[in-house]
């Protein structure tokens, strides 16, 4: 794995040229790997701290639920301003900015805890809030991997970014019971950790010397330069690059990621069959649950099997490479023939570690895809529009997730768990089996 030291603008292009280095002595993209991995972290615990302190609060299942909501709408909300956000200004300055302001949130909201003023009204504001500030980040420091890494490093860059995803995944859930279990402060010290993780990714930032800024008019060119070097994922350009637009209108139309997207036939496939399993994906944890809850199996082992998921997913970033001598199309489409038997299976009566198992094979092939989506958009997409592009594939995915738990749940109350199961498979299954259907997906290439 190589990184990239700046030694001189390249006259052809008007970019900088670069040598190499290994990528484990690219400070700069460490000290953002660092920061993104403190800011995870911070994520996850939140994901179980916030609902062990409603429920300490007000002792309702339901309010928790309704945080969740709330935070999902915040990042729902906020994507495409936040897109805008991190195109026009300093993408580091908006990474540190952003991540203040939730590590203030989040310190804040224990402080009250702690002091006994916290009120439910207080907890929904942090929760939009803090889906705000998830979605800034995310559109901020996703084109800062660029800023950092050269293009032969790209793949390798995100596939140690999967290793920081999955770590957080599997660490932080266990780490905020664990917190709390201590039971000191009011249910305060998951919250604490949380702002702490949050402070750690801003100083990381900060102690970025790297400064990508706005992009000046003549990058509107960049475009231009790089369909003329013949990167492209398909047989004809305008299929997989999403659309370039001027340079005044790119810098001031909000939309610009949702209608690049929309005009590049690859992408638009491949966020459809993405936007369908993740949809999908989303409810599995919830009907998981209830299928081992009606076998009798105790919470621990529910955690744990839950668990082997984040594990399959860090087992799998080793496999990124592997699987992308795949064509893309053709990755997305056989993950997504993977996933039914796999998902179906869990719907058998063969107790917990059964689905232990099924989930761990489930998310081996999930990080070649999540790289597969970064490496079109860093690498195909203008620097004036990446975070906009950034943000509207953010936007789209989660825009799933209510409906994914929705539904989910309603199945499970109207079906027995195992039919529940077995319908959200085939939904997953008729999704796939039209997005195979387009034949722009099975043409696709990966970029030179």
């Amino acid at each position: 794995m190589t990184a990239a030291i700046s030694i001189g603008p390249d006259e052809s292009t008007g970019r900088r040229r670069t040598a190499t280095l290994p990528l484990w002595r690219n400070v700069q993209f460490q000290t953002l790997w660092l920061g993104s991995a403190a800011s995870s972290l911070g994520v996850h615990v939140a994901e179980v701290a916030y609902p062990l302190a409603i429920l300490a609060l007000t002792g309702s299942a339901a309010k928790a639920g309704l945080f969740a909501a709330v935070l999902t709408i915040g990042m729902l909300a906020g994507a495409l301003p936040a897109g805008q956000l991190a195109d026009r200004h300093d993408r580091r300055a908006v990474v540190i900015a952003a991540e203040a302001a939730r590590a203030a949130i989040s310190a804040a909201v224990a402080v009250t805890l702690i002091a006994g003023w916290l009120s439910f009204p207080l907890l929904l504001a942090a929760a939009a809030l803090l889906g705000v500030g998830e979605v800034i980040v995310v559109a901020a420091r996703m084109p800062l991997v660029r800023a950092v890494v050269s293009d032969g490093q790209l793949t390798s860059a995100l596939v140690q970014d999967e290793v920081r995803q999955n770590g957080a995944a599997l660490a932080g859930p266990p780490l905020a019971g664990w917190l709390d279990a201590l039971r000191a402060l009011s249910h305060a010290v998951p919250l604490l950790c949380t702002a702490a993780a949050f402070a750690f990714s801003m100083l990381a930032a900060v102690a970025m010397k790297v400064m990508p800024g706005g992009v000046p008019p003549s990058a509107a060119a960049a475009p231009e330069a790089a369909e003329s070097s013949g990167q492209t994922t398909g047989a004809d350009p305008s299929d997989s690059q999403p659309a370039a637009l001027g340079a005044r209108q790119s810098e001031s139309d909000m939309l610009a990621g949702i209608r690049a997207l929309w005009r590049a036939p690859v992408m638009r496939a491949a966020m459809l069959l993405i936007m369908i399993a993740n949809t999908i994906g989303v409810g599995l944890d919830l009907a998981v649950i209830v299928i081992l809850r009606q076998q009798h199996h105790p919470s621990g082992t529910i955690g744990l099997v839950l668990g082997a998921g984040a594990i399959g997913g860090l087992a799998g970033a080793p496999l990124v490479k592997v699987l992308h001598k795949l064509r893309p199309g053709v990755l997305l489409l056989g993950m997504g023939l993977v996933f039914i038997p796999v998902f179906a299976g869990l719907a058998l009566p063969f107790g917990p570690w059964w689905v232990a198992g099924l989930l761990f094979i489930g998310m081996l092939g999930v990080p070649a895809l999540r790289v597969l989506i970064d490496v079109l958009i860093i690498r195909q997409t203008p620097d004036e529009q990446r975070g906009r592009i950034v943000a509207a594939v953010m936007m789209l995915v989660s825009l799933g997730i209510p409906a994914g738990m929705a539904g989910t749940g309603l199945l499970l109350q109207l079906l027995p768990a195992q039919a529940a199961m077995l319908t959200l498979v085939g939904v997953l299954a008729v999704g796939v089996a039209y997005c195979a259907t387009k034949r722009e997906l099975w043409r696709a290439r990966w970029p030179q």
